[in-house]
């Protein structure tokens, strides 16, 4: 039926008819353009050409604040016909957005909140509308997170909630929103939710329970609005989230671990958290969650403990608190996401911690397991993860024991392959863990740095142009370091490697040029 619609030319006339001063003729119109547009891609483009979509949103400016029923029916119309008319298409709902939507819709739904049928249009449209990235600038410099939540309150309906979170979601994805929602009251009424359902087994309210406590997770991924809600620790907000950890509810240990991740996101709240007994809640988390425990629960204490580990003065306290014990229980998963927050959590503990870093680099079952993780092709953060922390256990310990460990477990070939990483951090990495190596048990680890092709690897560095600074330096660095080995100082001999070292005499950063005139020294007495 649409199809010949447009055939027939009747969309052009149609358009037209929403010039018209009567309002039935403009009810009428309204509709039948919106059966139009329904599903129809030939509707939707007539339309468009028409410019009928222009002159509707002209229509919902100027009646906007006309509360009478008859004027209610029509704006309810004519907000279904634009949904219909851009429903599932982006291009036309980012010229909607253009033509200024937004503002004239978020007007309409505080002028209109009585009317639950036009409300209901309101709310659909902005579901629709938030999912667009051009959208939330519009969204954010309109009083939206104000009108969104004055309506929330007042909604009893399990639905009609589910109608606005669906709106909230999306648009919470924007910084500027997040800090308008947090000022405009939403998390208490999130915390009210949480306190109201936490102990139901009905569906739908499970269901709201964790939509309530994911969004609040959501706002605190916003700097300012997670730093308003910390309030130097000693706000409601954080407080109620403390408490959600120790619960015995699944979805609440989440969002609550979750939140003290996001919280921990700055050093001050780190330092404040450590200092204030939160490692010891998270410890008994995990504890609870190390035999066939939930895997999202695990990530996320995880990832907090990992957060909470970074700035320097809470290491060792974590430390003394039996972290690194707590973290180790989960070395037998087989979940790459928690395999990748474990990894990560030991990487910050041991960060200028020697005697952490020489305790966990003499475990040979941890170092077995980095090993075999250095392997994990389908997992690329945990293949990277396990790289980085076995070449932090021998960076941060400097021991013999450490680096013993690691060659009898297979780990040099790694860390030889890590020197050739995409990232120059990782590269960096691994060339100063194993010009420790070089230094301390060369001879141990001999045979292993020849079958990695080290010196050949270090060839190129030095001879690829796009190697950074660091890189150069710290290969050359290396060169001295494996000249002690009969084997591999011949291997340095045979591929020339004077002649790419006198090239980096002239090198235009400093330190490169003063180790490429050592290096070459040494090579030349060494010759």
């Amino acid at each position: 039926m649409r199809i010949p619609c447009v055939d027939a030319g009747l969309i052009s006339p149609l358009v037209q008819l929403l010039n018209s001063k009567d309002q039935e003729v403009l009810l009428q119109t309204g509709r039948a353009l919106g059966n139009i547009c329904y599903d129809s891609h030939e509707g939707r483009s007539a339309v468009d050409q028409a410019g009928g979509a222009q002159i509707v949103i002209d229509h919902l400016r100027s009646l906007c604040s006309i509360t009478d029923p008859a004027n209610e029916k029509l704006l309810t119309v004519f907000c279904g016909m634009l949904m219909n008319y851009s429903n599932e298409n982006d291009s036309l709902q980012a010229q909607l957005i253009n033509m200024g939507v937004i503002p004239t819709l978020v007007k309409l739904l505080g002028i209109h909140c009585q009317n639950a049928a036009l409300t209901e249009m309101c709310l659909v449209a902005f579901g629709n509308l938030a999912e667009l990235e051009s959208s939330k600038e519009q969204f954010a410099s309109t009083n939206i997170a104000e009108e969104l939540v004055k309506l929330f309150k007042k909604q009893i309906e399990h639905d009609k909630r589910e109608m606005i979170f669906e709106v909230l979601a999306p648009l919470a994805e924007n910084d500027a929103i997040k800090l308008q929602l947090v000022e405009a009251g939403l998390v208490e009424c999130l915390l009210e939710i949480v306190q109201q359902k936490v102990d139901s087994d009905k569906e739908d309210d499970i269901a709201e329970l964790k939509t309530a406590s994911d969004l609040m997770v959501l706002l605190l991924l916003g700097d300012e609005s997670m730093q308003k809600l910390f309030e130097g620790g000693k706000g409601n907000v954080f407080q109620r989230v403390l408490s959600w950890i120790p619960s015995n509810n699944h979805q609440l240990q989440l969002a609550g671990a979750l939140a003290i991740a996001n919280f921990a996101r700055n050093d001050g709240n780190c330092i404040h958290m450590v200092d204030n007994g939160i490692v010891e809640k998270l410890m008994d988390l995990l504890d609870r969650h190390v035999e066939d425990g939930n895997v999202t629960v695990q990530h996320a204490a995880l990832s907090a403990l990992r957060n909470l580990a970074i700035p320097v003065v809470n290491k060792a306290k974590m430390l003394s608190a039996g972290v690194t014990e707590a973290v180790l229980k989960f070395l037998k998963s087989e979940m790459p996401p928690v395999q990748f927050k474990l990894l990560g959590t030991l990487r910050m503990l041991i960060d200028a911690q020697a005697e952490a870093a020489e305790q966990l680099g003499k475990n040979v079952k941890l170092v077995e397991r980095l090993v075999e993780w250095c392997e994990a092709k389908d997992h690329a953060g945990v293949m990277g993860e396990s790289n980085r922390l076995l070449s932090a256990l021998i960076r941060h310990s400097k021991s013999k024991d450490v680096i013993k460990t690691i060659v009898q477990s297979g780990g040099v070939k790694h860390l030889v392959t890590m020197a050739t990483s995409e990232h120059v951090i990782m590269q960096n990495e691994a060339l100063v863990a194993l010009a420790l190596i070089a230094a301390l048990e060369l001879g141990t680890a001999e045979k292993d740095l020849e079958s990695a092709k080290l010196v050949q690897i270090l060839h190129r560095l030095l001879e690829d142009e796009r190697s950074a600074p660091e890189i150069k330096y710290n290969s050359m660095v290396l060169i001295c370091a494996l000249m002690g080995s009969e084997s591999l100082h011949k291997e340095v001999q045979d591929l020339a490697f004077l002649d790419v070292v006198s090239k980096l005499r002239s090198h235009e950063n400093k330190s490169v040029a003063q180790q490429a005139s050592l290096t070459e020294q040494r090579l030349t007495v060494d010759s």
